[in-house]
């Protein structure tokens, strides 16, 4: 087993290299997210759990249809023990004594038996069909569940294309800021040599120099970690990425923003479901009380002689019975189900309020960085294009004398800085706005790229949902349903604003418009 889980890590290592070193195809943000939705491990997993969960409807409708054994056994048995004598009382031999006979006491016998039993479930008190809803509602938290992964994928392929695009945008600045200083230093030394300048205006060059070479060294670190995170998310590596695409609109108020979220975001319809399967299970547990009736039938035959097996058709057996069964004392155990049960469906209430509180959370953080990242950006631009008119007047004051090496240097780095910081500014200003779509539970992968084949987790559902089915199915269960505890649906949070002073004071702090 060892050996097999190396083997996998050195596939995995393989790949991820092969993918590191080819040149990839996916060159824009909509080919990225098709290949990261369609073979993503993450989102691949989390499907095939999603079919699995599939199966456990299948599992709790089995409680409605009979249940068909065959049985088949054959023995031999040996006793061995004494010869006893038996004197009689007749005297066929003539002797004028009574006969003796001997009876032998080793004794031997085989037998067989076949037969079928069928058991059919008529009225359970409501435990199977309860089942049935709980597996139901847990079907539906999972499919949220999925979409929930689904979203975590898009964000993470969204963030990593515009990380490397950011970061080829970086080295590009860092690159060009090199050969700038390389120039410079050459004219410095140029000046030094005719006397116009000092040693020390040489070395303030050379210092920069060499500081942008540790920037430069640093900025393609950072590149090739993105592309690594690139190829670990989509599957392979980047090429020449095109510039990102706008993305879909974003609500222009936090209200609106916070609300859409409220009614659509996958966390929050997870936890309602999971609370649907929580008073589900209550109600079954309660069920736990009421009798349950049953009918059984039975057919076989047996035989003594394997000798002689036509006798199993001589030696045949039916029996059929109806029971009723009826709890009266389980030592408290069924009482300590229905608490057990109800504690869960008090946390599984208490977990919708958790998730619409990380709601509010994740869409008020999303939205103050959209905002914050777009004040960032707006400024970034003016900022870069007064850092390039000052740089070069300081570089054509500094050739007339009026300005030093180290204004022009410094100007230089002022120019570089703003530069980086408005590339991260568009970087940041993207992720966030994708960010506030998956708070709100619109960021699927055919929300992103109407032209991908969606994957539909009902579709597994549909084809596996009737597995097994009989046609008196829905009698049984109809049957089952009448007189079982009703599921008594706590206060639905979901539905429920969220507090109206909370959420003033998360609005009063997100930065206008």
């Amino acid at each position: 087993m060892l050996k097999r889980k190396l083997g996998l890590t050195s596939v995995a290592v393989v790949a991820l290299s092969v993918a590191l070193a080819q040149p990839a195809s996916a060159e824009t943000l909509r080919e990225a997210i098709a290949l990261a939705y369609q073979t993503n491990p993450n989102l691949l997993a989390q499907r095939a759990n999603q079919r699995a969960l599939d199966e456990s409807v299948v599992q709790a409708r089995a409680g409605l249809r009979p249940q068909v054994s065959a049985s088949g056994s054959v023995g031999y048995s040996r006793v061995w023990a004494p010869n006893t004598s038996v004197t009689g009382t007749t005297d066929l031999d003539g002797d004028g004594f009574p006969d003796t006979t001997v009876i032998r006491g080793d004794s031997e016998s085989d037998t067989a038996d076949v037969g079928v039993s069928l058991s059919q479930n008529i009225w359970t008190g409501g435990r199977t069909s309860l089942a049935i809803d709980a597996a139901l509602a847990n079907v539906l938290a999972g499919r949220e569940n999925l979409r929930d992964i689904e979203q975590q994928v898009m964000v993470s392929a969204i963030q990593a294309y515009v990380n490397v695009t950011r970061d080829l945008e970086i080295l590009r600045i860092r690159q060009e800021n090199l050969t700038v200083l390389q120039r410079q230093l050459e004219e410095t030394s140029a000046r030094f040599e005719v006397g116009e300048i000092t040693r020390t205006d040489v070395a303030q060059a050379e210092a920069s120099l060499a500081q942008s070479q540790a920037d430069l060294a640093n900025a393609q670190a950072q590149l090739s970690i993105s592309r690594a995170n690139y190829a670990a998310i989509v599957g392979q590596a980047p090429a020449d990425l095109e510039a990102a695409p706008v993305l879909p609109p974003i609500p222009t108020e936090f209200e609106t923003a916070l609300d859409a979220a409220l009614a659509a975001n996958p966390g929050i319809l997870a936890a309602t479901y999971n609370q649907q399967a929580a008073e589900a299970a209550v109600a079954q547990a309660r069920a736990e009380y009421l009798p349950s009736a049953r009918l059984a039938a039975s057919y076989g035959a047996s035989t003594s002689n394997l000798g002689d097996l036509g006798e199993l058709a001589d030696r045949q057996a039916f029996s059929a019975t109806a029971s009723v069964s009826v709890p009266l004392f389980t030592g408290g155990l069924n009482r300590s189900r229905v608490a057990q049960a109800l504690e869960r469906a008090n946390a599984a209430q208490i977990g919708v309020e958790g998730e619409r509180r990380g709601v509010l959370q994740s869409v008020s953080s999303a939205y103050a960085q959209v905002l914050s990242a777009q004040s960032t950006l707006a400024a970034g631009e003016e900022a870069v294009r007064a850092a390039s008119v000052a740089a070069e007047g300081v570089r054509q004051e500094a050739q007339v004398g009026l300005r030093t090496t180290l204004d022009v240097l410094q100007q230089e780095l002022t120019l570089r800085s703003s530069q980086v910081t408005l590339a991260s500014a568009r970087a940041n200003e993207y992720v966030a706005k994708a960010s506030l779509l998956a708070a709100m539970g619109r960021l699927g992968g055919p929300d992103l790229d109407p032209t991908l084949p969606a994957y539909d987790p009902a579709a597994n559902y549909e084809q596996v949902k009737g597995r097994g089915g009989l046609p008196w199915d829905g009698v049984v269960e109809t049957l089952d349903r009448i007189g079982a505890p009703v599921v008594v649906e706590t206060p639905d949070t979901a539905d429920a604003p969220i507090d109206g002073q909370l959420k003033r004071q998360v609005v009063q702090t997100a930065p206008a418009s």
